[in-house]
């Protein structure tokens, strides 16, 4: 079983990985919904979840996208 890399996970990995780790389901979907918004990516199309997170925290300070 190969390990998980938090600064460049597949779009389905980050989705089990956020809903193990955050109490909500959270899906593929949803994942694409927020990168198509505007969440950031790395070239590879992975996500960074320091990155994505920090992304999520801008966004609903600003009252905008993000995760919901």
């Amino acid at each position: 079983m190969s390990r998980l890399n938090p600064a460049a996970l597949p779009v389905a990995d980050a989705a089990r990985v956020l809903s193990r780790l955050g109490g909500k389901i959270v899906t593929e979907e949803m994942l694409r919904a927020d990168i198509d918004a505007g969440a950031p990516t790395n070239a590879t199309g992975t996500l960074n979840l320091v990155h994505y997170a920090a992304w999520l925290v801008k966004e609903m300070n600003r009252g905008g996208a993000g995760g919901d």
